[in-house]
């Protein structure tokens, strides 16, 4: 039985940050690694906090947790020291946890039962109980291969390799299917590679990962479009030939731009993964990026995940400066019940590492123009004031100018992190006579089933742009669809719905 006291014994901390200047001068993770002794003392201490409520928000789909982790169950095994067992129970529903514990942002902390009062102490830090169970069972060799013991028989291909794809492969191969993924880039991981800067989630745990991947049978195929016509792509006719059932995890990586913004055309402005993707790659040891933030003011536009990936990037690289815009006004410090109540995500200020290193963030303000420097380079952005509103009628956002002030901010790098539109138009869909959704996503059915038979879609491609946490559980979910469609029924977890969304969005 947990302790249900153990929250007013002891204060939420959270794990702590490397040195700035340190941070700064290395794409290392910005938290800081504990020795084992230390490490569990405070883990088990944090753990300790849980209180196993009665209604555990916090693994609700709805509110908590889309996998349905079962938190109060390894927060007491880590409390009592059962490391092993936590362990257990954290990959029962979780593939891939070491992702999580530092990617995800924490939905299942939003909704824990400690969150609704301030006076409680805040939240239980379940994100930093999960990175440490990880930690710990890569540590002491808990994570094995597990081989499946039969052979369905059936040939299953996974088109796309970040944490969707990978979930599905894994399931699938558990299950004993024949699984070979498909991965265009030239490594493997998706956005998980590519699009994570390195001192989020260094690289070495997205490899050590893939290791047991491969073990357990899944097989992997990189540089190879598929549907396309290139040397070392896959067509459909032989796709469709080869697999019996094909599963869609190619992401939402159509980014949205800003072609009606006066100057957009001008040198020096780029979508924000025009950034990210060569400067992950020199990290990996490709030679220097082209798009480089070194000696340069650089401005950010857009307030989410991506534009602080680019903040914290832009300063390793040694920005001059660095400017990270939000048409939204500034949001509170602490929940507003009346806004987002409890379980909801709430809308509060949340400051990443990297905002707390250099530069500044404005609110409630939008970009008119880009500035030309007489040669074709973008020198500066013109801002105004704004209040964003939605029309009643119709629901459509609208940015209205507040007043007739512009502000005028130097500007050598212009890097736009305002959203994603949803998959990219590639030969595949064509070749499958798959169609994309108004909302610019893949559509399926309760089976996860798209419009063409036998081929299946998960994570961003289908839902849009969202967590590591939703990706998972939705290659989980279609490795259940799949595995059905191929033997009749299936025994692999299924933790969401197709139609799921977060209650926050509902």
């Amino acid at each position: 039985m947990a302790d249900p006291t153990g929250f007013m014994k002891h204060q939420r901390a959270d794990a702590r940050k490397r040195p700035t200047e340190d941070r700064l001068a290395d794409w290392r993770e910005v938290y800081a690694g504990l020795e084992p002794s230390t490490r569990d003392g405070q883990v088990r201490e944090q753990a300790t906090r849980c209180m196993d409520c009665g209604v555990p928000f916090c693994h609700s789909g709805s509110a908590g947790c889309p996998l349905g982790n079962l938190i109060p169950e390894w927060n007491d095994l880590v409390r009592r020291g059962d490391w092993g067992l936590a362990s257990d129970r954290l990959h029962a529903t979780n593939n891939f946890p070491e992702f999580t514990g530092k990617l995800c942002p924490a939905p299942c902390e939003s909704a824990c039962v400690l969150a609704i009062s301030p006076e409680s102490g805040g939240a239980v830090a379940i994100k930093r109980v999960e990175e440490a169970i990880a930690a710990v069972s890569w540590e002491r060799d808990l994570v094995q291969p597990r081989v499946s013991t039969v052979s369905s028989g059936q040939k299953v291909a996974v088109v796309g390799s970040g944490p969707a794809g990978l979930a599905a492969a894994q399931q699938l191969t558990r299950a004993g299917h024949e699984v070979t993924v498909f991965e265009r880039d030239d490594r493997l991981g998706g956005l998980l590679r590519y699009g994570i800067p390195e001192f989020k989630m260094e690289k070495k745990v997205l490899d050590r990962r893939l290791v047991q991947l491969r073990a357990e049978g899944t097989k992997f195929v990189t540089g190879c479009e598929v549907g396309g016509s290139g040397r070392g792509d896959l067509s459909v006719e032989d796709l469709r030939a080869g697999y019996e059932a094909v599963v869609l995890a190619v992401g939402a990586l159509r980014g949205r731009d800003a072609t009606d913004v006066p100057g957009r055309a001008l040198s020096g402005v780029h979508l924000a993964m025009d950034h990210l993707v060569p400067s992950n790659r020199e990290c990996e040891g490709d030679g220097p990026t082209p798009i480089s933030a070194a000696g340069k003011h650089v401005i950010i536009i857009g307030g989410g995940d991506t534009g602080a990936d680019c903040y914290g990037t832009a300063t390793r690289q040694g920005a001059l400066s660095v400017t990270q815009l939000d048409q939204y006004p500034r949001p509170p410090r602490q929940r507003d019940d009346e806004r987002s109540p409890w379980p909801v995500w709430p809308w509060i200020l949340r400051t990443y590492p990297a905002h707390e290193e250099a530069g500044e963030r404005k609110f409630a303000v939008a970009v008119e123009g880009f500035v030309d420097d007489g040669a074709g380079n973008v020198r500066a952005v013109r801002l105004r004031e704004v209040r964003v509103s939605r029309d009643p009628s119709t629901g459509r956002r609208e940015v209205v100018p507040v007043n007739s002030q512009v502000e005028e901010l130097p500007a050598d790098l212009v890097l736009l992190a305002i959203g994603f539109e949803g998959v990219e138009h590639m030969p595949l869909l064509d070749g499958l006579g798959i169609s994309l959704s108004p909302k610019g996503n893949l559509s399926c059915g309760a089976d996860w089933q798209t419009s063409a038979p036998g081929v299946f879609v998960c994570g961003d491609a289908h839902r849009g742009a969202s967590l590591v946490v939703w990706a998972i559980a939705e290659g989980r979910s279609v490795a259940n669809a799949v595995d059905a469609f191929l033997t009749g029924a299936s025994e692999l977890p299924a933790p969401v719905h197709p139609t799921a969304l977060p209650l926050s969005v509902v």
